[in-house]
């Protein structure tokens, strides 16, 4: 989310039904460039934007001094919509600018924080979120590379009315994606965002023709992806292949899964499971033809490329036979 939503606030009354697009005034918060088609798609149906609210700008390089805007800052001001930047979201303050551009409806989609009830309260018709996996499978900050690490062979995007749990809010409108063999979290995310945006207008056209009813959430069957942290990026070599080769597509290409060798931390790429292999221990590489194979608790899986530790990406195989990988070699 890129990637995915955050869980953000508390809503409990179900929406009005719309009787008219006009009668629609919307205040959009959303932050990366998972946000951006969500956007767009409001934009492009003519919905009435008040304005959007997203995270202030962050320094970025190596030296932190460069500031730059969240995607979702860039594409409103293209289009002139104003664009309100707070530290939080709360206070007095905030929520007079709020109340000032009068909304009638929210629409939340990768904002970044949580909203409070004092928030969420000003629309007269509540706020929707736009969450990257079918709820209530996957709530929380991460539902894409949860999907695939967990080998969903589906997923796609909810709108979801806010309540006062992290998604657990009814559901408005849900639409499927299927989850490619290849897929990595970028590739997912990106369809998603697209989706996502797709979902949004349907919801809101269901709406206005009042047959959009919210459905709560099956408690018991809800799962939990919580924000990815560096450690749990880390390459479970004593998995099995197929688990493994999900580990790193799920972490691609943020923050990138990762392991060691000769104690220096490189991520990997592009897996390949190559279960036929069965002679090689957790970790152990063999370099074999064009293949860079590594051992896993069954099977193996064959890399790509690689990323070393302030480098850009290379070839897997250039990169081992520049450090002479020997037989024995071990990632950690």
């Amino acid at each position: 989310m890129a990637q995915g939503t955050q869980g953000e606030g508390t809503r409990p009354a179900a929406p009005a039904r719309l009787t008219h697009p006009a009668a629609v005034r919307i205040v959009f918060f959303g932050t990366p460039a998972f946000a951006v088609p969500s956007l767009n798609a409001l934009r492009a149906e003519g919905a009435p934007l008040a304005g959007v609210v997203t995270q202030p700008d962050r320094p970025r390089g190596r030296s932190r001094s460069t500031l730059v805007a969240p995607p979702v800052k860039v594409e409103a001001l293209r289009h002139g919509i104003p664009v309100f930047q707070p530290d939080r979201p709360r206070g007095d303050v905030f929520l007079t600018t709020l109340r000032h551009l009068e909304p009638t409806l929210g629409i939340v989609v990768a904002y970044g924080h949580i909203l409070r009830p004092e928030v969420l309260a000003v629309p007269p018709l509540g706020m929707i979120n736009v969450h990257a996996s079918l709820l209530p499978r996957h709530r929380g900050a991460a539902p894409v590379q949860a999907a695939i690490q967990a080998g969903d062979q589906v997923t796609g995007i909810s709108i979801m009315q806010m309540d006062e749990g992290m998604d657990t809010g009814p559901i408005l409108h849900q639409v499927e994606t299927p989850i490619l063999d290849t897929d990595t979290a970028g590739t997912l995310t990106q369809r998603l965002a697209e989706l996502g945006g797709v979902a949004l207008v349907e919801a809101l056209a269901l709406l206005r023709l009042g047959r959009l009813h919210p459905v709560p959430q099956e408690t018991a069957a809800a799962t939990h992806a919580p924000k990815i942290t560096r450690e749990a990026a880390r390459i479970p070599w004593s998995a099995a292949a197929d688990a493994v080769g999900r580990h790193i597509r799920a972490h691609d290409p943020d923050p990138g899964a990762w392991t060691l060798l000769h104690e220096t931390p490189v991520k990997l790429f592009a897996p390949t499971v190559v279960s036929r292999v069965t002679t090689l221990a957790p970790g152990e590489v063999r370099l074999a033809g064009d293949q860079v194979l590594i051992g896993t608790g069954e099977g193996a899986v064959a890399i790509a490329s690689v990323q070393p530790a302030g480098r850009p990406r290379m070839e897997a195989l250039a990169w081992m036979r520049g450090r002479s990988a020997h037989p024995g070699a071990r990632f950690e």
